[in-house]
């Protein structure tokens, strides 16, 4: 399709108000995620909980969690942009939403057999669902921010190693650096000595062959993603004010008040990455690697290490968008 006729279909799918449809596959067919969020961050994660919050023919979404990282406030912040995400996308009402860790996981892993700590209605709602998953299905955790909550609940329950399988949006790997990973890097140590189901989809700034190739311009959003996406009743009050009855909209009110870069100016949806690569792993190259180390802030390779992770990159950028602006055209409600 032409990026005129693009546009003019987005238009018209605008104008029609498209509502949620009926899954088109079986239920046993989509794959049961939890995305374990810092919503308030920037505006990748926005786009990232409704790229899997409509899409659900591919994911039976079992819950959302937010952690908070140095960027966006505190948890009560990431919790209330979560919660503006869900109920743009009309899934508030129905799927489970629970707040995370403020702190870090070397400050709360003392305090997990007390009563309540930091971050314990994640915790617990990750631990759950992982031991409720079915055999042979394993639960998907989709942290795209720092890896605090699904480090906690490992530790607070090793067995459900065996019952998830983690797609992680972070690093620069094998380059030191990168936001979700210096938010919580015990976190991240920690999930790298456990032996569980681990891909590491890369970010690499300023390079074509991690998610920062994700890249979309003002232009793009206006006539791929505006005015898409289900429209609700009642409006929401965006983060930087403003009432918004699409997602779509709220994309291009996000792009206006965010610090752009590149040539031409853009701004990177690094987080789709994570969600695309659950969806179909065709959209990036993936290899079996033997698990590094992260001493202090640089990486050390292990190359007898017997633990393995997977690390996924060169993201094919225009199919992933594409896909992300067929979501919207055509949202399918991700409920459990």
């Amino acid at each position: 399709m032409s990026a005129r006729a693009l546009s003019l279909a987005l238009i018209v799918a605008g104008l029609l108000s498209p509502v949620l449809t009926a899954p088109a596959r079986g239920q046993s067919a989509r794959l049961p995620v939890i995305v374990d969020t810092d919503a308030n961050n920037e505006l990748d994660d926005q786009h990232a909980l409704a790229y899997v919050l409509l899409n659900g023919d591919a994911f039976r979404v079992v819950g959302v969690t937010v952690n908070a990282t140095s960027g966006g406030g505190g948890i009560a912040s990431h919790v209330e942009e979560a919660r503006r995400v869900m109920a743009l996308c009309q899934v508030e009402a129905h799927v489970p939403l629970r707040a995370g860790a403020n702190g870090s996981f070397a400050d709360i892993r003392a305090h997990l057999a007390e009563a309540a700590y930091d971050g314990k209605a994640a915790v617990d709602f990750i631990v759950a669902a992982a031991r409720a998953a079915t055999e042979g299905e394993p639960l998907v955790l989709l942290p795209i921010g720092k890896l605090t909550n699904v480090a906690l609940a490992l530790a607070a329950d090793p067995t459900i190693a065996g019952k998830v399988r983690i797609v992680w949006l972070g690093s620069n790997y094998p380059d030191p650096g990168e936001y979700n990973q210096d938010n919580d890097p015990e976190a991240l140590r920690y999930v790298l000595s456990v032996n569980v189901p681990f891909e590491m989809v890369v970010v690499r700034y300023g390079k074509p062959d991690g998610t920062d190739a994700l890249r979309v311009t003002p232009a793009d959003v206006r006539a791929r993603f505006a005015g898409q996406g289900p429209r609700i009743a009642t409006p929401v009050t965006g983060r930087h004010g403003g009432t918004f009855s699409t997602i779509g909209d709220y994309s291009a009110d996000l792009f206006a008040h965010i610090r752009l870069d590149g040539t031409p100016p853009s701004r990177a949806l690094y987080d789709l990455g994570a969600v695309a690569i659950a969806k179909d792993g065709r959209w990036a190259r993936a290899r079996t690697h033997p698990a590094p180390a992260l001493v202090g802030t640089r990486w050390e390779e292990r190359p007898d290490n017997p633990r393995r992770i997977t690390i996924w990159e060169r993201p094919d950028r225009e199919a992933i968008i594409a896909d992300f602006a067929r979501t919207l055209e055509h949202p399918v409600a991700g409920r459990p």
